[in-house]
C-alpha cells in the first residue's frame, strides 16, 4: 500500500471515529422575545432527586458558569427565566442484524434448524451496550409561564474511559450554550 493510500486511509478511519463521538444538538426558541430583557434565572425545582447525583452537580456547574460568563445572574428563587434541565443516560444495543425470518408461511410448523432464532444469516455477533447521553433545557419566561427557548444535545460515551466522557459532556454542555441566548434576538 503507497503511503498517499495509507494517509488517506487513517485520515478516513479518524474522520468515521470522529463523527461517531459528535455531539448532535437541537434548539428552538421564540423568534418574537427580546432575550435582552432577561438577567436573572432561576433552577427549576426538581421533581425526584437525579440518578447520578454527582454528574447533575456538575453539569449545573457548567451551565452555571456558561450562563454567569453571558452576564446572567442566578437567583434562588422568582429568576426572569426559570431553567429546567433533563436527560440522563440510556444504553443501546449494537447488534449487527441478519435477515428477519417472515411469518408468511401458513404449513406445519418447521423444523428447528441453526436459523430459526438467528434469521437466514446465521449468529450475529452481539456488540456491547453504547451509553448515549442527553440533556435537554427549557428556559421558561417565569412571568409569561411559557418556553422561551429549548435545546436538545446528546452525545455518545465511552464507559471505559470515563475522564474522556466527562470532558465529552463538558464539550456537549458548551456546544449547546453556545446558542443561548439566541444571536437574532432583538
Amino acid at each position: 500500500m503507497t503511503t498517499y493510500k495509507r494517509v488517506n486511509l487513517i485520515a478516513l478511519v479518524v474522520a468515521i471515529a470522529s463523527c461517531a463521538l459528535a455531539q448532535k444538538v437541537e434548539v428552538g426558541y421564540d423568534k418574537s422575545v427580546d432575550f435582552s430583557r432577561y438577567k436573572t434565572y432561576s433552577w427549576a425545582e426538581l421533581p425526584m432527586p437525579p440518578a447520578r447525583p454527582m454528574l447533575y452537580t456538575t453539569v449545573v456547574g457548567w451551565i452555571d458558569g456558561d450562563l454567569n460568563s453571558k452576564g446572567f445572574q442566578r437567583v434562588e428563587k422568582d429568576g426572569d427565566l426559570i431553567l429546567q434541565a433533563t436527560g440522563g443516560i440510556g444504553f443501546g444495543i449494537n447488534v449487527a442484524g441478519g435477515q428477519p425470518l417472515t411469518s408468511s408461511y401458513n404449513g406445519p410448523p418447521p423444523s428447528l434448524n441453526a436459523t430459526m432464532w438467528t434469521g437466514a444469516g446465521g449468529q450475529r455477533e452481539l456488540m456491547p451496550a453504547v451509553p448515549d447521553a442527553s440533556l435537554e433545557l427549557q428556559f421558561i419566561d417565569h412571568k409569561a409561564n411559557q418556553i422561551v427557548w429549548s435545546g436538545l444535545v446528546t452525545q455518545a460515551l465511552d464507559m471505559e474511559r470515563k475522564d474522556k466522557s466527562l470532558d465529552l459532556v463538558d464539550k456537549a454542555v458548551t456546544k449547546l450554550l453556545k446558542r443561548f441566548p439566541p444571536k437574532t434576538s432583538k
